[in-house]
């Protein structure tokens, strides 16, 4: 009989980079709606790495004294979605799918003799703004559900979300212990912790293979390039 592996991956830096496309459209969608607030603070500065969109909005409305409510995030948000859009064409944001990535996604998605695998996101991204980007990117026929930045600000808790929403998807009660969290920083380490998964960290964003491991992953790699040393990871037991 089969066992059932549930492969949660992060998007920035792990299966893509958008070439500074992302970062820049939050910066000035910020930019745009509290220019005179971020003038008084002499700038902004965000710890994007990891972080969710919703922590991050907190972070900038807290910075600059803006009140935060649905109504002014879903204003920021719309901003930013759009300046997304118009970022990811622009030839200046050289984005692209990082080593691997295809020859991964493409591999497990076919038969294996060990597991049924089953392949979400878990991601800081919000729901639409992961989409907008696996989509520009051709990847999204993989990934059919996942936990976003926009269902918690606190990335530990996307963990328990992305197994519900797994459930709902397949109809199948996944073991944290059966779940490997792929990602590039710290924070996607803690967060398969947090909720008892196994985390797989590759050193494809601006954390070193040394800096991941002082956070202790079950697993870590530069980069998913290496199919053999990837698989061995993903199917082990």
């Amino acid at each position: 009989m089969k066992c059932n592996r549930l492969l949660l991956f992060d998007i920035d830096c792990t299966l893509l980079n958008t070439g500074g496309a992302g970062m820049a459209a939050f910066h000035s969608a910020a930019e745009e709606l509290y220019s005179e607030q971020i003038a008084q603070k002499n700038g902004l500065q965000l710890d994007m790495a990891g972080s969710t969109d919703f922590g991050l909005i907190m972070e900038i409305f807290k910075s600059l004294g803006v009140q935060d409510s649905i109504g002014e995030r879903d204003k920021f948000f719309q901003l930013y979605l759009s300046k997304l859009k118009v970022n990811l064409s622009d030839p200046k944001f050289d984005g692209q799918l990082l080593p691997g990535v295809v020859k991964t996604l493409n591999k497990l998605s076919e038969p294996n003799e060990r597991y049924d695998i089953f392949i979400g996101l878990l991601t800081g991204n919000l729901k639409e703004g992961a989409k907008i980007k696996v989509e520009h990117y051709g990847i999204e026929k993989f990934f059919t559900f996942g936990a976003y930045g926009c269902d918690h600000f606190d990335r530990n808790e996307l963990g328990p979300i992305a197994l519900d929403r797994a459930h709902d998807e397949y109809g199948i009660l996944f073991d944290p212990q059966e779940t490997i969290v792929i990602g590039d920083t710290p924070k996607d380490i803690n967060c398969a912790k947090a909720f008892g998964a196994r985390s797989f960290a590759v050193a494809t964003g601006s954390f070193s293979i040394d800096q991941l491991m002082n956070h202790s992953p079950d697993y870590v790699l530069n980069d998913l390039d290496d199919w053999e040393q990837a698989s061995r990871i993903l199917f082990s037991k």
